[in-house]
């Protein structure tokens, strides 16, 4: 009976706590389609022109622009640099090793509100200015520990005999690499880049302090805010983002957790 009793408490616990998670997401995409400037219930009439209107505005595609392209160079350079940093960490005993894999994790729970105005000051007190190029530079500092992390797992269960082997039939290093490591390696590098690109594409703190005149898509809609005639629109672009971002979660934890890579089938 008590464990009975337990088993539903967490059943009731687990639903509410999935309940009070999504449930503003849920909304979110249910006032995109109320024909209305404003959120209340209920409904005035089901529509999509809200949706229609996203094609045809000039400044949502800019900053749509801005931030694929800022998010695609951030995922790019994070991932490299976390091959690098995991393939080093795993492959070579390290001094210091633990105090290394600490200093890379620090952006993790560095409140991204100080990283913002840290850089901000940081690239002003230098003259290097503000821009796209800022916003990826801040970007990485905080998508690279996240990359490493996925890497590691990827690259600690990599069998080294098969690298060996490798060696001793007159192969390379770096022939190694690309023949054998790389494609073993495939799948987690695949999930760090499509993880970090979604974490890139949706911060919005330290792109607000960074973007100067090249607002990044959430620095966009955090500003179309502020109008009322905008905010349908801004929900309908805030759905599809949440589409988007659930979509490429879902490929990066699917890649992430393969146990096989391409280049073994």
């Amino acid at each position: 009976m008590t464990a009975r009793r337990g088993r539903r408490l967490r059943q009731v616990f687990s639903s509410g706590y999935l309940v009070y998670l999504y449930l503003p997401i849920v909304i979110l995409p249910i006032f995109s389609f109320n024909d209305s400037f404003y959120i209340s219930f209920p409904l005035q009439a089901f529509t999509t022109r809200w949706y229609e209107e996203l094609a045809s505005d000039p400044s949502i595609i800019a900053a749509l622009a801005s931030s694929l392209q800022i998010a695609a160079a951030t995922a790019l350079i994070s991932t490299f640099f976390g091959v690098l940093t995991a393939r080093a960490l795993t492959r070579y005993r390290l001094r210091y090793q633990k105090s290394m894999l600490a200093a890379i994790m620090l952006p993790i729970v560095i409140p991204e509100l100080i990283l913002g105005v840290s850089l901000l000051v940081a690239l002003n007190q230098v003259g290097l200015g503000l821009g796209k190029w800022a916003v990826v530079a801040g970007h990485t500092l905080i998508c690279f520990p996240f990359a490493v992390a996925i890497l590691l797992s990827r690259f600690e269960g990599f069998d080294l005999a098969l690298e060996e082997a490798s060696l001793d039939l007159g192969e390379s290093p770096w022939q190694t690499f690309w023949r054998v490591v790389f494609p073993l390696a495939l799948p987690g590098i695949v999930a760090s880049v499509l993880l970090t690109f979604t974490i890139s594409f949706d911060e919005f703190l330290i792109a607000f302090f960074l973007s100067a005149s090249e607002p990044t898509l959430p620095v966009y809609l955090w500003g179309q805010l502020r109008f009322p005639k905008k905010l349908p629109s801004a929900l309908a672009l805030g759905s599809l983002i949440i589409v988007a971002s659930f979509i490429v979660v879902t490929i990066a934890e699917l890649m992430r957790r393969r146990r096989t890579g391409w280049g073994t089938k």
